[in-house]
């Protein structure tokens, strides 16, 4: 079995991050999404409520299949969490080239630590690399129409954060 980690923040979780899903499971058979609380950074989201938006948008919203998709919380190095559950690969999403200087410099650093773990960056589809959270966050904070970025229920529990 080809098992990937796809590992991020999700704060929330967009169509951007969905739609580098639906590319993974083409090419694994199973996907680890993995998020976590990384005390570098500050969460709008609570790892809990991000772990319920994700998992509610995959399996509720969309209906992805369960036996495919694993949702995690982590507080390890990557490549840990890629030997504890057999991962071959680091999934990683990349919407315009400003992305790729650091996410090429964090793959070299991943396979310095693991030469047996690959990663593989995968585009989303042009119509969603626009997405990022921040941007959502901020259109959902100034009461902009996010349902065309986020699941239904991302769109609610961001709107009731807002209220």
């Amino acid at each position: 079995m080809k098992v990937a980690v796809y590992p991020g923040t999700f704060d929330p979780i967009t169509y951007g991050h969905i739609d580098v899903i639906k590319k993974a499971l083409k090419i694994f058979d199973k996907l680890i999404v993995a998020t976590t609380d990384n005390t570098d950074k500050e969460y709008f989201f609570s790892l809990e409520e991000r772990l319920d938006i994700i998992n509610h948008s995959l399996f509720k919203d969309l209906k992805f299949d369960k036996k495919k998709i694993k949702v995690i919380s982590f507080n390890d190095l990557t490549i840990d969490l890629c030997k504890r559950y057999n991962a071959s690969a680091i999934i990683r999403g990349l919407r315009a080239v400003s992305d790729f200087e650091y996410e090429f410099q964090l793959a070299g650093m991943n396979k310095k630590l693991n030469a047996n773990i690959e990663t593989m960056f995968l585009m989303s589809d042009v119509e969603n690399q626009i997405i990022s959270s921040k941007f959502v966050k901020e259109i959902a904070n100034l009461r902009g129409d996010i349902n065309r970025f986020v699941t239904k229920y991302a769109s609610k529990m961001l709107k009731n954060k807002y209220l």
